[in-house]
């Protein structure tokens, strides 16, 4: 059965060649009760209709097959060529109007990110961090439609296809998913890691936080301040306050 949306309330791990890694995650978390901000996928049906209703398939794949992944300015061209035929073709009207209602359903004029959630994200040996595009404080259905778009048009980034070419993923054969959900308009924001990434001690957790929205820790634009914390007793046991010179 083609299903163009799915609200996280119904989406489990279970549905992650559906929805994608990230979607998949922000809806078992939904389920368990944890506080998500409210929101749906727009699924690999929608990607998929856009792809061989258009003919932008067939396009992608004519432009692959003359593309060097070896050569810079090769790899450059082709991935600027299929961005341009994403945002030129329009979307199929069934997946506007899904994408439209379930927007529209989340309230007037709501705020919203719109995420990348790429099929072939978040695995063990591949986690695609940082390869395609977010955007944020996206306002009306008209801008929504817009971005996820341009979601789809970044799985074809220059640096998000040689990835793949160097694990070998596959170019078409990658889907992907779009989050649609509810901003946060965060005094403080970032990443936390359920263990210590430098040595993979499962007692700790590690928090990098900034002022303001996470955008600037995950890109990097700012030095985080890093926090260490003891899992059983819940105590901070190490600090790092940075010079956290801007704030987004």
């Amino acid at each position: 059965m083609t299903v163009f949306t799915l609200p996280f309330t119904k989406i489990g791990s279970a549905d992650h060649a559906r929805v994608g890694g990230k979607c998949a995650s922000l809806g078992e978390m939904t389920q368990a009760g944890v506080a998500v901000p409210t929101g749906y996928a727009v699924t690999t049906d929608a990607y998929v209709a856009m792809l061989d209703e258009t003919g932008l398939r067939s396009e992608i794949e004519a432009q692959l097959a003359s593309t060097n992944f070896d050569d810079v300015t090769s790899l450059e061209r082709s991935a600027q060529a299929i961005q341009i035929r994403f945002r030129s073709h329009k979307m199929p009207a069934s997946v506007e109007a899904a994408i439209r209602a379930d927007y529209d359903g989340m309230g007037t004029d709501l705020p919203v990110a719109v995420r990348s959630s790429a099929t072939a994200e978040d695995l063990p040996d591949a986690s695609f961090a940082g390869q395609q595009d977010t955007y944020l404080w996206v306002v009306g259905s008209d801008a929504v439609i817009a971005h996820v778009r341009y979601c789809w048009a970044s799985l074809f980034t220059a640096r998000a296809m040689k990835y793949r070419q160097d694990h070998k993923l596959g170019q078409i054969d990658v889907l992907m998913s779009v989050a649609v959900q509810k901003m946060v308009n965060a005094q403080t924001a970032g990443v936390a890691m359920t263990l210590n990434p430098l040595n993979g001690d499962r007692t700790r957790i590690v928090i990098d936080a900034s002022y303001g929205l996470g955008e600037l820790v995950v890109s990097g634009i700012v030095t985080p301040d890093n926090f260490t914390v003891e899992k059983v007793l819940m105590e901070i046991i190490d600090r790092k306050i940075s010079d956290k010179h801007v704030e987004l």
